[in-house]
């Protein structure tokens, strides 16, 4: 696995911005799986969801990485240098 910076930074996660993918909830679309933004609170869809959210978010915003917001999954995911890890 290539090494990355930005999964070694620790820290407390920040509060969810809502309990589902924000932008979904605001234009009445639907989700698969939801993402976590480890820099600001950001909840976002996955991939795997029709409009990819957590993807859109780490393009706009420059937040590299998140983690799952699926109750009993711990694992992150950088999108800038495409590698994840178990936490």
């Amino acid at each position: 696995m290539a090494n990355c910076a930005h999964l070694d930074t620790s820290g407390a996660d920040p509060a969810p911005s809502a309990e589902g993918c924000e932008d979904c909830l605001r234009a009445g679309g639907t989700w698969v799986h939801l993402r976590l933004c480890l820099e600001c609170g950001h909840v976002g869809c996955c991939d795997s969801s029709p409009a990819r959210h957590a993807t859109g978010h780490f393009h706009a915003a420059g937040h590299p990485v998140v983690r799952s917001f699926e109750p009993g999954e711990t694992w992150r995911w950088c999108y800038a240098d495409e590698v994840g890890a178990r936490a």
